[in-house]
């Protein structure tokens, strides 16, 4: 990875100089993929099977895929995954749980109240990607919160493999968490599907769609944004690790290592206080990267313009560069983590110590792996139960309440022209 030495004190409008964004355009598809939808809510199934043909090279998909198929997945996979997906969804129900919201009840006047209660959305759509890998681990992350937050009915999108069938691992997750509405349908297909159903196969059309996938996918999910409520539009995955002298070399190489083995265009970036653990990072990756199994793609990612060790003087500029950049994973190995953490405001997740790799994190630590990414983490939240709430207001008044306060709302609706608001008010006092 190249290096880039800062020797004053870092600011904001240097870290978005020096750390470069992976490339997505997604308006640079968004034509085809518009045309893609259009088709699908035109023709239906067909346009599914001819998008399914051309895309994935699967000429006689098993759109709807049977219980039967479910229950031979999860069956043939080997023991030990099925314990571990077990245990990982254990695990996530567990923290979601415990985070989700309770009703409020405030109270006004002699006998009025307002209630803030957290309703679930009525359905969701959730994909898993396949296609330079399968992904049994984001069906958990996408399904269990929803489930937790009362979500009614779940249906799984993935695409076909050249079985017909989504991944063996993606069919079985779908079966241990009890998710029965199953489609071989990936990328703008999918979405589309779940906006506009596939009568053919009773596909209702969905509430929501959440889930990571390539750039077509998000470029899917904004065309369709307000037919379909979406978590957000991922892209190429991202890590930052902050770490001094103090860290082990081979422990951050191998956790830049586990996000660069995603894409070409997964962005890994270093900050550190030491020029000389930089160095030390950078002869741990060439060791790593020659026995690594993805390690073309891996260094292509590490080699990109989004890729890179940044040294600078201080912990005050760590922190500079991870609040600017907001990663989607940001990993702390530093002398004292928790000090550090307290100042960060912006990103996806905070792994704290030698012993939280981000990879425990995409897996089983109990956390969601699905991350704003891009640099939304300035702004929006991983998945969780508040992703499938929405917070509803319940206005309960008495008479005697309500006049009370009739002076001030007839004043409130008078004085921005709308008298008819304070008349509405008064036309209970004279009943």
């Amino acid at each position: 990875m190249r290096i880039v030495e800062i020797s004053e004190d870092l600011q904001p409008a240097d870290v978005n100089r020096i750390l470069i964004r992976a490339e997505q355009s997604i308006e640079s598809v968004m034509d085809d993929v518009s045309s893609l939808i259009e088709e699908v809510r035109t023709h239906g199934e067909k346009a599914i099977l001819r998008q399914i043909e051309t895309f994935d090279g699967v000429k006689s998909p098993v759109l709807r895929v049977s219980p039967h198929h479910l229950e031979q997945a999860l069956s043939e996979i080997d023991g030990l995954l099925r314990e571990a997906m077990s245990e990982a969804i254990e695990r996530l129900r567990k923290t979601s749980s415990d985070s989700m919201p309770k009703s409020v009840t405030t109270k006004f006047g002699d006998s009025s109240s307002v209630i803030q209660r957290f309703m679930p959305v009525d359905s969701v759509a959730v994909y898993a990607p396949g296609g330079k890998a399968v992904y049994p681990s984001s069906v958990i992350m996408n399904v269990v919160p929803a489930q937790v937050a009362g979500v009614r009915r779940i249906g799984l999108f993935s695409p076909a493999q050249a079985n017909g069938l989504p991944a063996r691992e993606v069919l079985a997750a779908a079966a241990l968490l009890g998710v029965d509405e199953v489609y071989s349908i990936g990328g703008v297909g999918a979405v589309a599907s779940a906006a506009h159903g596939l009568p053919s196969l009773g596909l209702q059309p969905f509430r929501m769609f959440t889930g990571p996938g390539n750039v077509y996918l998000a470029a899917a999910k904004r065309a369709l944004r307000g037919t379909l409520g979406i978590d957000s539009e991922a892209g190429p995955t991202e890590i930052m690790v902050l770490a001094d002298s103090t860290a082990k070399a081979s422990y951050v190489a191998a956790d830049l290592l586990s996000q660069a083995e995603h894409d070409e265009n997964a962005a890994c970036v270093l900050v550190t206080d030491s020029l000389e653990f930089a160095e030390r990072v950078n002869d741990e990756l060439e060791k790593r990267l020659d026995s690594t199994q993805n390690s073309a793609r891996a260094r292509i990612s590490l080699d990109g313009p989004q890729s890179l060790i940044l040294v600078v003087s201080s912990k005050d500029s760590m922190v500079v560069a991870a609040n600017e950049y907001a990663a989607e994973h940001l990993s702390l190995q530093t002398s004292d983590n928790q000090a550090l953490a307290s100042r960060i405001t912006n990103a996806g997740a905070l792994f704290l110590g030698s012993f939280s790799p981000v990879s425990l994190g995409d897996y089983m630590a109990g956390s969601n792996h699905v991350l704003p990414t891009g640099g939304q983490g300035k702004h929006s939240s991983g998945l969780s139960v508040f992703s499938f709430l929405r917070a509803q207001q319940v206005i309960d008044y008495s008479k005697l309440d309500l006049m009370d306060l009739e002076e001030k709302l007839v004043s409130f609706s008078n004085s921005e022209g709308l008298p008819a608001h304070g008349e509405a008010i008064a036309a209970r006092r004279d009943d």
